[in-house]
C-alpha cells in the first residue's frame, strides 16, 4: 500500500504548486529546498510531505503532456 497523505499536505502542495509551477522539478531535494523559501511550515517533517507530494504533482503532469504530445503527433501522421 502507498503512503497516505492528509487533506492539508495536499491542499497546500496543491495551492503552491499552482502558484509557481515552474520552480519545481521532479527533484525531491530542490523542491524541498524550493518549499522551504516559498511556505512557512513548523516542522521538518510536514515540509518534506509537502515536497514530495509536489515531485509527485510534477512527475504526473510531466507524463501527462508526454501523453497528449504522443496522440496529438499520431493524429497528425493519420
Amino acid at each position: 500500500m502507498g503512503k497516505v497523505r492528509t487533506k492539508l499536505i495536499k491542499r497546500v502542495a496543491r495551492m503552491v504548486f499552482e502558484k509557481y509551477p515552474e520552480l519545481f522539478t521532479r527533484d525531491f531535494q530542490h523542491n524541498k529546498l524550493v518549499v522551504s523559501k516559498l511556505v512557512t511550515i513548523p516542522s521538518k517533517k510536514l515540509r518534506n510531505q509537502i515536497a514530495g507530494y509536489i515531485t509527485h504533482l510534477v512527475s504526473i503532469t510531466q507524463k501527462n503532456r508526454k501523453t497528449s504530445v504522443e496522440v496529438l503527433s499520431e493524429e497528425v501522421k493519420s
